[in-house]
């Protein structure tokens, strides 16, 4: 086809109507982010977020205090933590503009997937940046500190522990966003239950990369990371096929509701 692409409805959809698409979601994002960094702005500023992003290593500094170096660092610690505080906020609202540029692919039946499918996405983020924050950053600093601290006094600058602890704790979040992303991906057909559980040996390998990667060179963070990943990859593998099968069904009514009697 020439000019456009079909929906799964069997409709065609213009090229130059899907840019004006993507043109207006984007647009909606971005007001997403900009009202969300205001937010968040706001929460830096009247909430003490620096101090709740602090707290896991407090009690592992010898004066319990981060230091900086730069006049500047504290104008743009509080930008770098109002964009983060803004993003987090902003993400169903990205999740949902998302679904609303990809689901003329889908089929309608498959559409009612939408809410759950955004509501079950932002809690799996929720639950991967609290257990990045409860759970694997205290754990993974306390290991890291440890090491040759009966020689060396940790003086850490706090646009660094910054950096090491959203960069852990956003990447937590993204991870456990995997069931929803394959899940959304089994409905496009471009992957099937069958070649993710084929594939699982060559997904662990990745797994073990990504973790490896996204943590610091302790073995519990990337443990900590990893095992979740194996279990939500997992758990995407059985919702894919409880969608397959639903989906199928759907189809089969829909076919006997359009044929003659």
């Amino acid at each position: 086809m020439e000019g456009g692409a079909a929906t799964a409805g069997g409709a065609e959809m213009p090229f130059l109507d899907h840019l004006e698409e993507l043109r207006s979601r984007l647009i909606f994002s971005l007001i997403a982010l900009v009202v969300g960094m205001a937010v968040g702005l706001f929460a830096v500023a009247e909430l003490d977020v620096l101090g709740i992003v602090e707290r896991p290593i407090q009690d592992l500094l010898p004066n319990q205090r981060l230091i900086y170096t730069s006049p500047t660092t504290p104008f743009f610690i509080t930008l770098k933590l109002g964009f983060i505080v803004g993003l987090i906020l902003a993400f169903p609202v990205l999740a949902y503009q998302a679904w609303r540029f990809l689901s003329p692919a889908l089929y309608e039946n498959e559409k009612r997937f939408a809410v759950p499918s955004i509501l079950i996405g932002t809690v799996l983020f929720l639950a991967g940046v609290a257990m990045a924050y409860f759970l694997v950053l205290p754990l993974g600093l306390k290991i890291l500190l440890n090491f040759h601290n009966e020689s060396l006094e940790a003086f850490i600058a706090v646009d660094d522990y910054l950096k090491f602890a959203t960069g852990l704790i956003l990447a937590f979040g993204l991870i456990f966003e995997m069931p929803v992303v394959l899940v959304f991906l089994s409905l496009l057909g471009i992957v099937t239950p069958e070649g993710l559980a084929k594939y699982r040996r060559h997904a662990i390998v990745v797994m073990a990369v990504i973790s490896a990667f996204l943590t610091p060179a302790d073995p519990y963070t990337m443990l900590a990371m990893m095992l979740p990943m194996l279990l939500l990859y997992e758990a995407s593998i059985g919702a894919t096929k409880v969608l397959r099968r639903r989906r199928r069904q759907g189809n089969a009514i829909t076919r006997g509701e359009g044929s003659p009697a």
